[in-house]
């Protein structure tokens, strides 16, 4: 029998509650490079990566939801990129200052990955296929 989520093909947008909207956003943009493309309220901002938004969002309907501890990942975002990118991210982060978790690394399951996390602890993966 089909079922009507049978309808969805893709992932259009994530959204990433935020603790900190400043320091996620100085992150995004400053860190990563993402170009702000539409902000709906001093609580929604929209960055366009690739075919997909990542959306930083003040709590709304999780505004009652107790916030992940500190030092606890809520999600894992992922970022594929071509083979040598991997390690230039992983040298502009040391000189942005910002940790890393795993520097580049050849996994045995075909990906070379980079982690490091954002302000509000979210993991972060850069990583490439080998």
């Amino acid at each position: 029998m089909a079922s009507p989520f049978d309808a969805i093909k893709a992932v259009d947008y994530t959204v990433v509650i935020t603790r900190d909207m400043a320091a996620m956003r100085a992150f995004y943009e400053d860190v990563l490079g993402f170009v702000l493309d539409r902000a709906l309220s001093d609580g929604w901002f929209e960055y366009r990566v690739g075919g997909t938004v990542l959306a930083l969002s003040a709590p709304g309907f999780t505004a009652a939801d107790l916030p992940v501890p500190q030092g606890s990942a809520a999600l894992q975002l992922a970022f594929r990129v071509p083979v040598p990118i991997v390690d230039a991210c992983a040298e502009e982060l040391r000189v942005k200052g910002i940790a890393i978790l795993s520097p580049p690394t050849d996994r045995e399951f075909g990906h070379r990955t980079l982690f490091f996390r954002d302000p509000d602890g979210n993991l972060i993966e850069i990583y490439a296929e080998i």
